[in-house]
């Protein structure tokens, strides 16, 4: 069994490409190229580069011995949060950019949720000097404020989606209708293993850097290449796929995806995709998806602005049905707290995206010779506000 992408652009039976015409020339020209393109001497050479002088890459995999004592475990963290801008979305955003230029695209555009990917888009197009436009619901630029005002710092337009839930979902369907309305010299650099095909596999491979350093990393702390464990918060699923991706056949290694169950998985307040979603079409991929049984959109729900979507990627769908990968899905409240005991067990403050992954061991025994790596997906400086309100700071 495959769990990469196949020539027709699915997992399994998730992915492919539903796209109103308007937008097929596009899609069509990024899946003609975007392979010969990062195949070529001169792309790799440039992304390489850019990727340790600019993004600081390799990002240390950091032994948290207090926390391991505490859960009897190894517990290692590949530090995402250490990278410019401060999350691992720059992996992506800077091979996008580079792609942007080899296709002659002059203008950028984005969707956002937690603010993070628009971050690091707009630093990338301050970096390569083109046009740039964010679009974000109207509820995440209340709760990110200081990412939107990073992202205007660095010269690009914030276009708040009114629609909607006004959140992610909202954010990606403005993206869409702006790219079908500007085909010919924009490129569209989305932020998660979402979107038709190439898109989840392109930002996959972007993203693959993480489990390419880890094999290494391990290899040297450990002797051995492969952990036990991946663990890696889901929204769309760019930081898991890229935690995961070199070692997706490597069957020994037990990938865990966890989710954002906000109030509780049943509660009509949840973001956990894997329990609650169905087949359908979202953004262009067919995908696990939450949905009314008439096939309405549910609106998400997660503390974390950049967990609150309705959908996940293909590939974590077909991870996820093949049972390849194990999905746990973790409230806000355990996400709260595990971000909490890792400020004060470590003295890392993580996203709480990320901190949802942290809480896997409230909901997991390991044994004490496993190996458990976690990807620290993003640093929390972004969340504060929302770490004051829930903790009365």
């Amino acid at each position: 069994m495959s769990y990469h992408v196949n020539e027709k652009g699915y997992y399994g039976q998730f992915g492919g490409a539903f796209i109103p015409e308007m937008l097929y020339p596009n899609i069509e020209e990024l899946r003609q190229n975007y392979l010969k393109v990062m195949a070529e001497p001169d792309f790799k050479k440039e992304f390489d580069q850019l990727l340790k002088d600019y993004v600081g890459r390799p990002t240390p995999l950091y032994f948290a011995k207090r926390m391991s004592k505490k859960y009897n475990t190894k517990i290692y963290l590949k530090r995402e949060d250490l990278c410019h801008t401060g999350a691992h979305k720059i992996n992506n955003t800077i091979g996008q950019i580079l792609m942007a230029k080899h296709l002659k695209k002059t203008r950028i555009i984005a969707e956002t949720g937690a603010g993070q990917h628009g971050v690091a888009t707009a630093t990338v197009c301050a970096l390569a000097g083109l046009e740039c436009i964010v679009y974000m619901g109207e509820i995440d630029i209340a709760r990110q404020a200081p990412n939107v005002a990073r992202m205007k710092m660095l010269g690009a337009e914030v276009r708040p989606a009114l629609s909607g839930s006004r959140t992610l979902k909202d954010a990606t369907n403005e993206a869409i209708r702006d790219w079908i309305n500007n085909p010919v010299d924009t490129h569209y650099i989305i932020g998660s293993a979402v979107g038709p095909h190439p898109y989840p596999d392109m930002v996959a491979r972007f993203q693959s850097v993480v489990s390419e350093e880890t094999k290494w990393q391990l290899k040297k702390v450990e002797g051995r290449e492969n952990p036990d464990y991946i663990v890696a918060c889901v929204g769309g699923g760019s930081n898991a796929a890229g935690a995961y991706y070199h070692y997706l056949n490597e069957l020994e290694v037990k990938l865990i995806a966890v989710e954002a169950a906000g109030k509780g998985i049943y509660t009509g307040e949840s973001a956990a995709t894997s329990v609650l979603g169905k087949e359908g079409v979202i953004h262009g991929s067919k995908t696990l998806l939450m949905q009314t049984n008439d096939g309405q959109i549910t609106e998400p729900y997660s503390i974390s602005a950049g967990l609150d979507y309705p959908g996940v990627g293909p590939m974590h769908a077909h991870l996820y049905e093949t049972k390849r990968a194990e999905f746990i899905s973790v409230t806000d409240d355990d996400a709260m707290t595990a971000g909490l005991e890792l400020s004060q067990l470590e003295g890392i403050i993580p996203a709480i995206e990320t901190s949802h992954a942290l809480a896997i061991f409230e909901h997991k025994e390991f044994k004490p010779q496993d190996v458990v790596v976690i990807s620290l997906s993003g640093r929390g400086d972004k969340d504060l506000s929302t770490y004051i309100e829930y903790f009365k700071l």
